[in-house]
């Protein structure tokens, strides 16, 4: 489980030398471009290569259609570019999804309480048009709403992007261990009538396994290169059967609140910090991803270059 299949996650704010610390998150930071591309190059230097760069976008420009999403100077155009420009080599991976850009605070557009699909795919697709021009390697739908890779990669396709790869969140849950993120990038949906409290209409039932291959099906249809479970330890055996279902890559996302209980619990003397999250993120593996999402990236990284705990 060797550092270069780890993909660090990245929140990035307008500004220059700001490094504000994510309290549900211990050592992980919301960063202007500047201190990023600082922490991509140490990274690199443990041999983690791949950065997933989710955009903490000022209050002041989300607006219930998400128009921020399609501005080609958007705060995450503007981070792929600087990153890309001091480190071509590296893949970067950009998120695809209304929620940061929102005022509302959904992964698609709402209206009459309900989010709508194909009008959010019509947003999406020029979405990662946009961020494919900035730079971007792979683009991640994390959206779950239905038939956005199709879209996707029809968009990419038509401007000239066959290159750009898909990520898509195939098995995305609505999972209760979301919440660090949410605090991180302030986007939890708003708590009026008009609009819906959580995001179980569109993300998947944690009870339901099986609807993850009909997810996983639809999407290689459409063209995804890769397919990701979200969260990675409570779905394990999401991984593990989505591997032995595809020759794809598969991706899984150890989320905020799985890093989140280890470094609690390791800060009150209750687990080895080290040991259980070079165990965890080897389960990830273990069960079949290829690539993992993780916030520990650097950490399990330096233990590797000390010969791991």
């Amino acid at each position: 489980m060797t550092p270069d299949r780890l993909v660090l996650p990245q929140f990035v704010l307008d500004g220059k030398d700001r490094c504000e610390p994510i309290d549900a998150m211990p050592g992980r930071n919301r960063m202007s471009i500047d201190r990023t591309i600082n922490e991509c190059e140490q990274a690199m230097s443990l041999g983690v290569r791949s950065f997933a760069l989710f955009a903490a976008i000022d209050p002041s420009l989300k607006t219930p259609d998400a128009r921020e999403a399609l501005n080609s100077e958007n705060l995450t155009c503007r981070a792929v570019r600087a990153i890309k420009d001091a480190f071509p080599e590296c893949c970067l991976i950009t998120d695809i999804a209304l929620d940061p850009y929102s005022s509302l605070g959904h992964d698609g557009l709402v209206e009459g309480g309900v989010v709508l699909n194909d009008e959010t795919v019509d947003i999406l697709a020029p979405m990662a048009v946009v961020q494919a021009e900035a730079g971007s390697d792979i683009v991640a739908p994390s959206d779950m709403m239905d038939g956005r890779v199709g879209g996707m990669r029809a968009a990419l396709d038509a401007d000239g992007f066959t290159h750009v790869s898909i990520l898509s969140y195939t098995a995305k849950y609505a999972s209760a261990f979301y919440g660090p993120f949410r605090e991180a990038l302030d986007s939890a949906p708003v708590d009026t009538p008009d609009v819906p409290r959580d995001k179980k209409t569109y993300q998947m039932d944690p009870a339901n396994a099986r609807e993850a291959l009909l997810e996983a099906e639809l999407d290689i249809e459409e063209g995804a290169d890769i397919l990701m479970i979200k969260p990675a330890l409570p779905y394990l055996d999401i991984v593990s059967m989505l591997r032995a279902e595809t020759t794809l890559p598969i991706a899984a996302y150890h989320v905020s609140g799985e890093y989140a209980m280890i470094k609690a619990a390791a800060e009150r003397g209750w687990l080895d910090e080290n040991a259980c999250m070079s165990e965890a993120l080897t389960s990830i593996a273990r069960a079949g991803a290829d690539v993992i999402f993780t916030y520990a990236a650097l950490d399990y990284a330096r233990l590797w270059r000390d010969g791991l705990p």
